[in-house]
């Protein structure tokens, strides 16, 4: 199907009350694991490409962002391309060209006035070129390995009054809230300030999204999304599912050479995964029954050369116990 826009994407998860799953890719594994995962689960869904994954890739944006638009379209569920954590102006400039819908411009690490200022610049340049723009207001840890931010560190939770007024002076169409998730966690021990999230949802008139969601437990993810997040975003754990299914391919492999027998172990854990969460994040909680299941159809494109898929399968059926997300 054709692409999707992210803008259309996100009003209508705020009108049914359900989160939007947003992937982070790095290789075509990952895109091709996260459609996959999304047709699993019956769910829209963001393929996302950050700045640090362009640089992985030689600074050049248009080939993994032209693979992920084949993938997209090839999906049969609503998937739109993002570009994610912006902070190059030129990279910003690249997205219209590029088969982006939508950009996350970030400026979170300057002062207050500062961030206001190029934020502003930056939705202006998008919304000329058809653009959704988020921004980011708050600290949420962990980018670029930084540690968490303690909860009364500067800026480690976002003040309501203060995002409402920074949305009217920029402009922006979704705003990153800091409420207590880290990038990059590996463990999913966070806890949420689902209070702070209701007031931001009242306060504050554009969706709200969850940077950082790989260490937030299922419940977490549940209960932000019914207080008012929208857009969810998660990276790290398809990686933590991809590199041990990689390991174990190799290590049951030691002489094996060919990349495409343990790359598709990596993709098939990463896809189920993406089913997982994503069912998670875009059910209504009266949706969801004990062990945070719905049923969902099954999804093509992806060989089941493992487990995986079949266990996110079931799980998604309601035929398996409850189990870690990654």
């Amino acid at each position: 199907m054709p692409l999707a826009r992210t803008a259309d994407l996100l009003a209508e998860a705020a009108e049914a009350r359900r989160g939007l799953p947003a992937f982070n890719v790095i290789t075509l594994e990952h895109a091709e694991a996260i459609t996959a995962g999304a047709e699993l689960a019956g769910t829209p869904v963001i393929l996302q490409i950050s700045q640090n994954a362009v640089a992985y890739h030689g600074g050049r944006l248009l080939p993994l962002a032209r693979a992920c638009a084949e993938v997209a379209e090839a999906a049969r569920v609503p998937t739109a391309l993002h570009l994610d954590h912006v902070e190059d102006i030129e990279l910003l400039r690249a997205a219209p060209g590029a088969g982006f819908s939508s950009v996350m411009f970030d400026a979170s690490h300057l002062e207050h006035a500062d961030n206001l200022q190029a934020t502003a610049e930056a939705a202006d340049f998008a919304h000329w070129h058809g653009l959704h723009l988020e921004a980011e207001l708050g600290r949420v840890g962990g980018k670029d390995g930084a540690p968490p931010l303690p909860a009364h560190a500067p800026g480690a939770r976002t003040d309501p009054a203060e995002a409402a007024a920074f949305v009217e002076a920029t402009g922006v169409d979704a705003l990153a809230v800091a409420v207590g998730s880290s990038h990059a966690m590996t463990s999913r021990t966070a806890s949420l300030d689902h209070e702070l999230i209701a007031r931001l949802a009242a306060a504050v008139p554009v969706p709200l999204v969850l940077h950082g969601s790989s260490g937030v437990p299922d419940a977490e993810l549940a209960a932000a999304v019914a207080a008012g997040l929208v857009k969810i975003n998660i990276g790290t754990a398809l990686n933590s599912a991809f590199t041990p299914a990689v390991r174990a391919a190799l290590a049951a492999e030691p002489d094996a050479v060919d990349p495409r027998g343990y790359l598709a172990r990596g993709r098939e854990a990463m896809a189920g995964v993406v089913a997982h969460l994503a069912l998670v994040v875009a059910s209504r909680p009266a949706e969801l029954p004990a062990g945070g299941r719905r049923t969902a159809e099954p999804c093509s494109g992806i060989p089941e050369q493992g487990s995986a898929l079949r266990q996110a399968r079931q799980e998604a059926e309601g035929e398996a116990a409850p189990g870690a997300a990654g």
